[in-house]
This record gives structure tokens, sequence and C-alpha cells, in this order.
């Protein structure tokens, strides 16, 4: 057995004299690990990002978050005790210009020791602290829309302020969650003037607190619950600034890697084609060594160095691609992302992307090369018109190794191991069906009746004969058309849910902080304007869940799975009658007149996570007390009808001691939603008015952002399916110059054998189109109603034209791929044989 560095050294200079046969490999391998490596980057880089920043995003250590009330005097002696407390006042509230107008804003009252961390920024400058007395900061986007500026004013509930700044950054921005509204910040002192907290408004008290250096935030947390087991509060500590935006990132960053691992499999294929053209290329070389005395041993080591070198640097090619994508991505997205993810290199993402990209290239390119050892010399000079050679147990061994260990490697990786297992099973199973079908089309063709046309009888031969690359060919426009439709079918679900389903369901207006007094009033003032107008109105409370069928909260290890109702508090409303858009699936409902203990009606799915039966206690704790209640009835709800929709109702009667205000959705026509927007925030100066058209335009643009996100990994995928389909046909190259130099002996003119090899593909795409159809449109439902929870409504216009141009590319492509051949000489190509 020769060296390796003898090895290496023919190995090398074989390479250096024609390398052309392995771009494909390269290519193929360049586009997979870059995708994976970018998506994995992106996503550490941002989760790193929160990481480091979390002191700043949070804005303390430690937050302490209340509902609906502030902290008591025993409470804030506590948080004194532990650390430097902060204490902020965040509300959803009117601006009112001078003119009138009105723009539902965040209004956000602090103390003198905020921000804890970090810097508020002004267009002027640095700040520390509230603003003077009497003043206000605005962000940049309510002085655009009401026309403010430095100097002028702007009134919320009963006062006026000036205003002293527009806001360039928010240091805690990230950290306060989703908001309807630009931000208004002013001093907590001045917010008693506003006479916006009533008893039962809804608003929500935050203290963060510096703690000393070494204190540990999750031990301080712990402590003061248990000093204080009623206070009701939610917790949040600088490791996880913000929560929500986090679990948010990792979901999305996993579903994308995944696409990107399927987006590589495929190209896996087109590695392992192009590692077959390449060793059809090498097949005098692979003789000669043969003939000189090489053992197949020798041979497979020889070429499997040069392949390895090959893929080795598409690897490092692919991650240093996309260990740059992050920094790029942060230049290119701008505001999109949530923070801006700094350059530096990620060893996990990198190491998984590597792994994969390895495991891939000795998954699809080892069976090609491990056929050459049993194909003797006087063999690989006929290999033209010879059979493929038969892989041996060891190499299928290898391979099935290497496949294991991509699925194990994506499962051990994943956030979800279930979902990541689900979706690798379903890539294999379409790349099972693909195979299964490429059988059944060459069984097909053999058996059909001999056409009596000589092209069509020819074209109906190459889909059959020995040789014939039928089954890459299924495979690589099986693949490309299924993603093409998939995609087609996602992007239209979304567009018909967004633009079509949500406005005609949608209300104008969801009103909050109705005073209970005022409701007739109310209604009055909308019926005023739109006697046809439709007015939902129902009370609304805010609290947490503490304890659930005998489980406390609080003592739970971690979280069952689904039960993100347990994180922080919910909304909460009581309701003599089954609400609207609800369905009642379990149990039985109280009577209009229920005077009893507190019984409440759970959401199916809520319920189903949380492993509640019929008759189970769960208790919320409002304000401070907590409230048992037995679980009555279970109910579907229909989110997106843009109601008022909560997970909990409870019986008429339960929040009877608490103060509460009341909540309303109003759909009037175009003329009295003009007229409302004006007259509502004036009648009612503690009431906030949300636009739905702005809940709409967030909710687009983030689904824009989403889907758009999910094009772009899946781009990478129909790539690779490009490059499959192209690779699948210079597999076949040297057959097909062998039978285009025979035809042409025997009379072919050139356009007879393009003519016969175009109804070869026509063939090929025209089943392949329908498959793809069904497949595609299985898979989108799949990512439609599963990741984004709509419904699925794809245009059969759109899908339709998308798969017809997508079946015609690859036939272009296979025609393309074909023309070449048409130049190949008889002599020449006769004295290669």
């Amino acid at each position: 057995m020769l060296p390796l560095a003898s090895l290496w050294r023919i190995a090398r200079r074989d390479l250096a004299a024609r390398i052309r046969g392995l771009r494909l490999l390269a290519i193929c391998l360049f586009l997979g690990v870059a995708t994976l490596a970018a998506i994995g980057s992106l996503t550490r880089g941002i989760t790193s990002e929160l990481e480091v920043r979390g002191q700043t995003i949070l804005g303390g250590d430690i937050e302490f978050s209340l509902p609906q009330r502030e902290a008591t005097p025993e409470e804030m002696t506590a948080f004194r005790r532990v650390g430097t407390p902060s204490a902020t006042v965040r509300m959803r509230a009117m601006a009112n210009d001078p003119d009138g107008d009105a723009l539902l804003s965040e209004l956000k009252a602090v103390d003198g020791a905020y921000p804890l961390y970090g810097r508020l920024r002004l267009e002027s400058g640095a700040r520390q602290g509230p603003p003077p007395a009497g003043a206000i900061w605005i962000g940049k986007d309510m002085a655009s829309r009401l026309g403010l500026a430095v100097g002028g004013a702007v009134k919320f509930g009963d006062k006026s302020f000036r205003i002293d700044g527009i806001i360039a950054e928010e240091p805690d921005r990230l950290g306060e969650g989703f908001t309807l509204g630009p931000v208004a910040i002013i001093g907590l002192g001045d917010l008693p003037a506003t006479q916006l907290i009533q008893p039962g408004s809804l608003y929500e008290s935050k203290y963060r607190l510096r703690l000393p250096a070494g204190a540990n935030p999750e031990a301080v947390g712990e402590a003061l619950t248990e000093e204080f087991p009623d206070a009701g509060w939610d917790i949040t500590d600088r490791s996880n600034g913000a929560p929500g935006t986090r679990r948010f990132i990792e979901r999305m960053g996993q579903f994308l890697s995944l696409v990107g691992l399927a987006a590589l499999v495929i190209a896996g294929i087109g590695v392992g084609n192009g590692v077959a053209s390449y060793l059809a290329g090498k097949r005098p070389g692979l003789a000669t060594l043969k003939v000189l005395g090489a053992d197949s041993a020798t041979v497979l080591r020889i070429y499997g160095l040069q392949i390895l070198a090959v893929a080795a640097v598409s690897i490092v090619a692919g991650l240093a691609v996309g260990a740059l994508a992050p920094a790029a991505i942060g230049w290119i997205a701008g505001d999109v992302l949530p923070v801006q993810p700094g350059f530096a290199l990620y060893p996990l993402p990198l190491g998984v992307s590597a792994a994969y990209g390895l495991l891939i290239a000795i998954a699809f390119a080892l069976p090609p090369l491990a056929a050459t050892k049993h194909v003797p010399a006087a063999g690989l000079y006929r290999a033209t018109v010879d059979r493929a050679a038969r892989i041996d147990r060891p190499a299928l061994v290898a391979v099935a190794m290497a496949f294991a260990a991509i699925v194990a490697l994506a499962v051990g990786t994943a956030r979800e191991p279930l979902f990541a297992l689900g979706f690798v099973g379903a890539a294999v199973g379409l790349l099972l069906i693909l195979v299964a079908l490429g059988w059944l089309v060459r069984r097909i063709a053999s058996r059909l009746p001999r056409p009596r046309r000589p092209l069509l009888r020819l074209a109906l031969a190459n889909l059959h004969r020995p040789g014939a690359a039928t089954g890459a060919l299924v495979v690589a426009l099986g693949l490309g058309l299924t993603l093409f439709v998939a995609l087609a079918a996602i992007q239209t679900s979304i567009t018909a849910e967004i633009t079509r389903t949500v406005p005609q369901r949608a209300p104008s207006f969801f009103v909050l902080d109705v005073p209970r007094s005022d409701a007739a009033r109310f209604r009055s003032l909308v019926t005023g304007a739109d006697a046809q107008a439709e007015i939902n109105m129902i009370p609304a409370l805010r609290g947490s869940i503490t304890e659930f069928a005998g489980q406390r909260v609080d003592e739970l290890a971690e979280l069952p799975e689904g039960a993100w109702v347990l994180r922080g508090d919910r909304g909460l409303t009581y309701s003599p009658g089954l609400p609207n858009g609800s369905e009642l699936v379990g149990g039985s409902w109280w009577a209009a007149d229920y005077a009893g203990p507190p019984l409440v009606s759970v959401e199916q799915e809520v319920a189903t996570s949380l492993g509640l039966k019929l008759g189970d206690t769960l208790s919320v704790n409002v304000l401070g007390v907590e409230v048992q209640a037995k679980v009555a009835s279970f109910r579907t709800v229909n989110w997106d009808n843009f109601g008022l929709n909560y997970v909990l109702v409870f019986s008429p009667g339960t929040f009877d001691a608490a103060p509460h205000n009341m909540v309303a959705t109003v759909a009037v026509d175009g003329a009295a939603e003009e007229a409302l927007a004006r007259s509502i925030p004036r009648t009612f100066p503690s009431a906030s008015l949300i636009a739905v058209r702005d809940v709409v335009s967030q909710v687009t643009l983030l689904l824009t952002q989403m889907s758009q996100a999910i094009a772009a990994a899946a781009s990478i995928a129909i790539l690779a399916g490009i490059a499959v389909l192209i690779g699948a046909i210079a597999a076949s190259r040297e057959r097909r110059v062998y039978d285009s130099v025979i035809l042409k002996l025997l009379g072919a003119t050139r356009g007879q054998i393009l003519g016969a090899q175009a109804m070869e593909y026509a063939v090929l795409a025209a089943v392949l189109a329908l498959l793809a159809l069904g497949l595609g449109l299985i898979a989108a439902r799949h990512v439609v109603v599963s990741l984004f929870e709509f419904t699925f409504a794809p245009d059969p216009l759109i899908v339709g034209a998308t798969l017809i141009g997508g079946a015609g590319l690859s036939f272009l492509i296979g025609i393309a791929g074909s023309w070449p051949l048409l130049s190949a000489k008889p002599a020449q190509a006769l004295r290669s044989l």
C-alpha cells in the first residue's frame, strides 16, 4: 500500500490537471454550508447580543412587573434592601395634539433613577432621569404623524405637556415588548395629573433593580417571591431581558436551519451526480492505474482524497461566507432585526454546519466512488455501455452511518427535537417518494407498447434503457417543482389571510379602559355616529395563573410544553353567556343568572397543554388577591376574527370586588370611523383607541418579513435543485454523447436527436408537475397551518402559473444541457470509447 504522501501527490497532480468535473460538488456544498452557517450564525449573533446587552435591554439586573397596581411600601422596602430600584409605569394612552387629532401611544412614566443601565438619548443628546416637571419626550413617529416639534404641546388625559425633546434611542425599548404606538416619556410625578389611572385601568408597573456585584438575580427573585407569595408579580432577569423576542428568534432560526438542511440534502444529490460525472470523465485514468498494478483500495483512496480536498475547500468557503453573513444581513436589514449582531465567530453553528457538509459529502460521494472498486480495468474501458457496478456492504454501512449522524445532529441541536425529527422525516419521505417514482417511471416506460413514430419511440426508450438517468432526473425535477409550488402556496395563503380574510372580519376599533359607569354613554356616542354600528363590550382585568389542577406554578421545575399561558399576566373577563367567536367543546355553560362559587371556561388547546379536566381547580392572582375557580367547560376560540377573545372566561360575580373597566370592539362605516377617532378620545380621556388598520399593518409587516425569510432560505434549496438537475444531465453526458454519435451514424439529424430528448424531458416534467402539485401543497399547508396558524388558502392561478413556469424552466435547463451534445464529432467520440 502506498503511503499517504504518495497517494496525495498522485491525487494532487491529477486534480491540478482537470478539476472541472468537481465544480458541481464544490458549488452544491458551498451553497448548503453557507446557508446553514449564515442562519446559525445570525440566530446565535442575535441571541448573544440579547445576552450581552441583557441589563440594558431589561433596564436592570432583575425586573418585577405588576399588572394594574403599584408596589406596596413593604415591597419597595424589600427592593431597596437588595439593590437600587427604578420604578416605571407603562400604559396605552391617546396623545392629543392642539388641532384635536389623536394617536395611540405607549405612555411611560419614569423616576429619577431611570435608566439604571444604558443611556436614554434624545436628538439633542443623552439624558438621565425623567423630563422636567410638566415636560415630555416623544418618539420620532409621534412627532411625524401628529406634526409635533420641540417646544410644542401634546395632551395626555387631563394634562397638557410641553415637548422637551425627540427620543432618538430608548435603552430598554426591546425589553418593553410589543407596542401598538410610538413611545412618550414623562416623569412619574406628572402621572397623577393626567387622571389616566383610575380604579380598573389597564396599566403595568415595573420595578427594575441594580444588584450588588456578584448577586444572583434568580436567587433574589426566589427570595422576594417567598417573602411576598401573593404579590402576583412577573419576574424577568438580565439573562433573558426580552424573552418573547428570544423565543421567536430561536424558533424561526430552528425552522430556517431545517430548511437550510433540506437545501443541503438536496445539494447532496448534486454532489453524488457531480462525483459520478467526474469519475466518468476520469475513466481512462482509473483504468490506467489498475493496469499499472494499483489495487481497488488504492484507486479509491486517490480519488477519495481529491473529493475530500475539494469538499474541504468548499466547506471552508461556505463557513467564511456564513460567518460574515450576520454583519452583512444586519447592515442590509437595518431596523428589521431586533438587535444588530456584531461581527463575531460563533464556533457551535459553524462547527455544526461544517459537520453537516462533511457528512453530506460522505453520504452522497461514497456510493459512486465505491462502485469503482468492483469494476476491472477492461470494464472501466467499456463502462459507456456497461451497467453500473455494485456497491459493497462496507460502503453501504458508511453511508447509512453518515445519514444517521445527520439525523442525530439535526435532532440533537434543535430547540424542539420532535419538530426537527418530523421535518427530517418529511424530507426523507419526499426523497423516497421521488426515488420510488423514478423506478416506477422506468418500469412503466419499459412495458408500454412501442410507438410507431421513431422520435417518440426513442424518447420512450431513453427513459428505461440501461444507464438511463431517469431516477436522478425525477428526483431533481421533483424537488425543484415541489419547492416552487410550496413557496407559491405559502406566499399566496399569507397574502389571502392579510388582504382578504382579516379586513372582512375585523372591527374598526378596539377601545380600552372604558369606565363601567360610562358604558351607556359610550354606546350612545358610537350609535350617534353610525346607527348601524356593531358594539361588543365586555369587562377586562389582568391577572396571572398561580395554580392549576393542584400544581403551584412557582413550584414547577419547568413549564409544560405549550403552556405559554403561564408566562406573565393574562387578560381575564367574565360573562353570563358564551362569548362571540367561541364554541363549547366540553362541559356546560353556567346559567345567565349564576351566583354560586367561581367557575371558569378554558380554551381547549390551553387546557390540553395544562392537562386540565372538568372539575379541576385553577387560580389567578388579580391585584394581589388569589381567586380560585373550578373548571366548568372547554371552548375553541376563533382567534383570527379580531374580536375580544380570551383564554379564560369566568362566571359572573367572580371579580365583583376587583376594580376594572370595560373593553369594546366597534365596527362602523368609513365616515363614522373618522368622526369617532376624534370624539372618543375627547369624550373619554382615560380610554385608549386602537385602530385595527394599525394592528393589521404591523401584523402584515411581521408576516411579510417571516415569509421573505422562508422564501430566501428556500431559494437556496431551489438553487440546489437546479444544481441537481444540471448534475444529473452532466452525469449522463458521456452516455448521451455515445447515443448521439450512434444516431448520427444511422442518419439522424440534430433536430431529430434534440426532439427526442425534448420529448423525454417533457414527459418527465408533465408527470412530475402533477406529483409536485400534491406534495408542494401538503408541505405548504403544514407551514401555513402549523407555523403561522393561518387558514390554508392558496391562489390557484398563481400556484398554477408558478408550477407551469417551474416546469418550463426545468425543461429549458434540460434542453440547454443537451445542446452541446449535438456538436459531438462521431470520429472523435468513437475513438474515445
